[in-house]
This record gives C-alpha cells, structure tokens and sequence, in this order.
C-alpha cells in the first residue's frame, strides 16, 4: 500500500517510516523544509513540502495515497489547540478530496472524567479525533499515555528528572495511575492498524504494567543505579511544577508544562483489545525492564541495525541528556529561573 506519513521526522514517525518500508509499504513522507538534512531513510521515500496549515499542500499531498498516518501534534504555546484544530480540518480536506480509505492517528490517552476536567493537551486530541472521524474513510485512533524509548519526551522528562533532581518532589496530585508502553509496541500497533477491517474507532493501548507516576520514577531511578528519595508535597500549583520540571530538563517547556497538567488524573487502558485486533497473533507487549534496557543502549554506528528503543540520528537535541551541565547547576538555574514568577 502507498501511505503518506505527516510528521515523519518526529519521535514516532521517524521510528515508523523504516518499519512501513520493511512491510513492504510505498511511502511518501512531508517536510516543511526541504533544505533541512533529511532523515537516514529519506532516500527510499518520496517526500514532499507540506505546511500542515496550508490547505492546498495539505490536499496536494494526499493525492495517491491509500493511507494516512496523521502524526502532528501541537504541544504547548498560546495557541497550540486552535492550530491543531486547523492542522486537522486541512487534513481531513485532502481526506475527502482524493477518496483516501483510511486515516491512523496517534493520540492521547483520555481519562475517565468529564470532558470540563480534561487538560488542554488531551481536549486538544480529542478535538481532532473528532474532526479526522467526520470523514468517508476508516479512521483508527490510537490512544497512548506514557511512550518508553530514547527520545520520547515523556521518557526523557522522566529521565532527566531522575538524573538531575537529588530529591524526588512528588506533588499529591501527580501521583496518578499511568500505563506506559514501549515505542516499539507502538509501532506494531500502528502498523496492524493498517489491515484492521471493521468500522472506524480508537483503540487504548498501553503495556503490561500499570503503576503510579511516583513508582515508574522509582522504577526508572532504580534501573539506572541511581537513589533518588522521594516526598509527597501536597499542594503544590499545577503551574509551577511545569515550570520547575521544563526548567530543569532540555524538553522544551511548553511541552513539559502541557504533558504535567494531563497527570492530574488516572491514565491507564480501559479495553486492552488492542492486542488482539492489531498485533500479531501471541505477540508480547515488553514490560519496564526491558524497556528501560533497550532504550538506555548506546546509539548504534548504523541507524539502519539500530533499536528503535534507543537513539537514533534524527532524534531531538534535547534527548539523551543533551545540556551537559552539571546536575546540582542545573537545578540552581531553574530555582533562579522559577522563584520570581511565585
């Protein structure tokens, strides 16, 4: 099958792109910078400009294709879920207008509460998932919370933190109920989803452990040698735990601040029929362990003989502990940074 793959040279879909070309896929990836140093893959796709806020390139690139992975997500700044909403309505246009059958989007996991309840960050998901879905095609979304593998933001904050902060200061809010999984599940998940025959849907899809956000630091901390103490702190502002967590890593805050408010709640899969309809038959979702192993190797010579669990050349400078400061300076310039906005 020709897919298109928006978003391809983020976390996930530079992950996904060799995996759809090892299926046997055609695939065709976008770019909004042709000039930009291309992913180690770009030589075995077609690829394309597209502004995800231009509708015409948007259309022009779904021309052909029978599939659309939708990989874009707007992750913090002041306008982040109107230009989701936009990112969206274009690619739902380009859906209609070439008769594509199909449309995989990767989204968050949405907690059990009233939709008043919900962070921005996932109302901004569950916006587009209704948007893509008020189309012709079969749309399969997948809703996933915490992503384990090198590079994934949600585990490098949970690296970073571990790394740099003697002292773990967990909020009484924070520590909620999560289920992570493995990028590479992920991947088969996404992949599956393209021979899932029955109507459109989501699916939750989350690994084999579920445990508390204080625990999976501990878990982390543990795996990697190292003892980090942790304390309740009730009370403390939403607010300024985002600004102390995106001042002490090298994710880029708005994100860190839009994926802290989502863990005010539970985060766990409530129908794990995911590995039934989308994976391979006796598949084994991986659990922490091996999941922190694998995404804690050395990056490989070779992308090409590379783990996607662990680094690969496209991923964010940020990753992999990119500021290479000192951890006790680290945390002295993020209470510099912090104290004169409370």
């Amino acid at each position: 099958m020709k897919v298109l793959v928006t978003g391809a040279t983020g976390y996930v879909g530079g992950r996904l792109v060799p995996w759809l070309l090892e299926c046997g896929h055609e695939v065709r990836t976008t770019t909004t910078n042709p000039d930009r140093e291309q992913p180690w893959w770009s030589d075995r796709v077609e690829t394309v400009v597209m502004d995800a806020l231009d509708p015409d390139q948007v259309t022009a690139a779904c021309e052909g294709v029978g599939a659309v992975y939708y990989l874009i997500h707007g992750m913090g700044g002041d306008d982040f879920a109107e230009t989701d909403r936009k990112a969206a309505t274009n690619l739902a246009a380009g859906v209609r207008a070439h008769a594509v059958d199909r449309i995989v989007y990767l989204s968050g996991l949405v907690p059990d509460v009233t939709e008043s309840e919900l962070s921005e960050h996932i109302s901004s998901r569950r916006d587009v998932e209704q948007i893509l879905s008020d189309v012709p095609a079969t749309v399969v979304v997948l809703r996933a919370a915490v992503l384990l593998g090198s590079g994934s933001t949600s585990f490098e904050i949970i690296r970073q933190v571990s790394e740099r902060m003697p002292v773990h200061t967990v909020p009484s809010w924070m520590d909620s109920m999560v289920q992570p999984i493995a990028v590479v599940d992920v991947l088969e998940a996404l992949v599956g989803a393209l021979e899932y025959t029955g109507p459109s849907r989501h699916f939750d899809v989350g690994g084999p452990d579920q445990l508390r956000y204080s625990a999976l630091l501990e878990a982390y901390s543990s795996h990697a040698g190292l003892k980090r103490p942790q304390v309740n702190v009730p009370l403390l502002p939403t607010a300024l735990v985002g600004t102390l967590v995106g001042s002490l890593t090298d994710v880029p805050r708005p994100t860190v601040e839009a994926l802290v408010e989502s863990l005010h709640h539970d985060m766990i899969v409530t129908d794990g029929d995911f590995q039934t309809i989308l994976l391979p038959q006796g598949y084994r979702l991986m659990g922490l362990d091996e999941a922190f192993r694998r995404a804690l190797a050395p990056q490989r010579t070779v992308p090409e003989n590379s783990d996607p669990m662990g680094p690969l050349p496209q991923d964010p400078a940020w990753a992999s502990g990119g500021d290479d400061r000192p951890a006790l300076a680290k945390v002295v310039d993020a209470a510099k940074d912090i104290l004169p906005k409370f």
